[in-house]
This record gives structure tokens, C-alpha cells and sequence, in this order.
């Protein structure tokens, strides 16, 4: 069975054609970066014509990926305060159900910060006896042990969070029930 060259050729210039039709179009991510700075540039003068039109509405604010920290170690409960002031020399006027919302947000990121520091604790273990790679495991402990030191240290700087966030809801008059939910 002899397959002529014209149908080799042409089979294979069949498969290799959508390989070349996708190698035309950007990737996705740049594509999507370029749909949201044309959609940013788009949207900057439609947000002054419909402020300057209805005044009562504000603008609503869209929050993005980029505008979310990555650790919660980094969130300002009451908002910056300069120079790492205590929380409650210039803490701002907050209802009760804000008050225990950001208290019970720093409870849940201490017991989470609790709970690593548990699983890392109960994974260092070092080598009874070995025959192979002992001064790599053991090194490898002494880096746990040393990043759980790193973890105490922030965990106790959020307990002081914690403990200034309650302090500040107790000295604006709310009762135990908003500061220890």
C-alpha cells in the first residue's frame, strides 16, 4: 500500500493549520490585562459625567484582586494609623456590629495562626538514628523550629492587635458581649 505525497502533504498541512491560526492570538492573561486598561481608561470619564449628573449617587467601588492584601497580618483593623499608634488614640466612631466583626476577623486569623503553628510544631521531628542525608534532615528540622519561632512572634503581635481592638470597643462604651463574642 503506497500513500501518495499529495496526501501526505496535504494531511499534514490539515493538522498543522490550526496549530498556526492559534499561535496568531494573544495569550489570555494578556488579553484580560488589556480588556481591564481599556475598560479603566473607558470608564474614567463616564464616572465624572454620571457624578456631575446625579448627585446623591457615589460611585461604587469594585474590589479587585489587587486591591486585597495577602495576609491578613498586613490589615489595618481601624485604618492607618501613624507611626503604630495605639489603636485607641485615634480610633474612629464604630457600631457595635463593626466592632465585633473585625474583632471576631482577628480571632479567626489568630486560631488559623494557632492551628499552622500546631501543624508545624507536631511535624518537626528529628532522626533517631539514620543512615543517609542525617545533617540534611536535621537541618531541615532547625528551619521548622526557627520558623515557628518566626510565627510565635506574630502571633503574639496579633494578640496585642486583639487585645487593643477590644480595649478600643470597651473605652467607646460597648459592653462585653461586642469585644468578647
Amino acid at each position: 500500500m503506497h500513500v501518495p505525497r499529495a496526501v501526505v502533504l496535504l494531511a499534514v498541512a490539515l493538522v498543522s493549520l490550526p496549530a498556526a491560526y492559534a499561535q496568531d492570538s494573544p495569550p489570555l492573561g494578556d488579553a484580560a490585562r488589556q480588556a481591564r486598561l481599556q475598560k479603566r481608561k473607558d470608564a474614567k470619564p463616564d464616572n465624572s459625567a454620571s457624578s456631575s449628573a446625579d448627585p446623591d449617587k457615589s460611585p461604587k467601588k469594585v474590589v479587585t484582586n489587587d486591591d486585597i492584601p495577602e495576609s491578613v497580618a498586613s490589615i489595618s483593623p481601624l485604618g492607618p494609623t501613624p507611626g503604630n499608634a495605639p489603636a485607641n488614640s485615634g480610633a474612629r466612631k464604630l457600631s457595635a456590629e463593626q466592632w465585633r466583626a473585625l474583632i471576631q476577623a482577628q480571632q479567626k486569623a489568630l486560631a488559623s495562626m494557632q492551628r499552622a503553628m500546631d501543624r508545624l510544631k507536631n511535624s518537626i521531628r528529628y532522626p533517631e538514628a539514620c543512615v543517609v542525608d542525617c545533617s540534611q534532615r536535621v537541618e531541615r528540622q532547625r528551619a521548622k523550629e526557627q520558623q515557628l519561632e518566626s510565627m510565635q512572634a506574630r502571633l503574639a503581635e496579633q494578640q496585642r492587635r486583639l487585645e487593643e481592638l477590644q480595649e478600643a470597643a470597651r473605652k467607646q462604651g460597648f459592653g462585653s458581649s461586642v469585644y468578647e463574642p
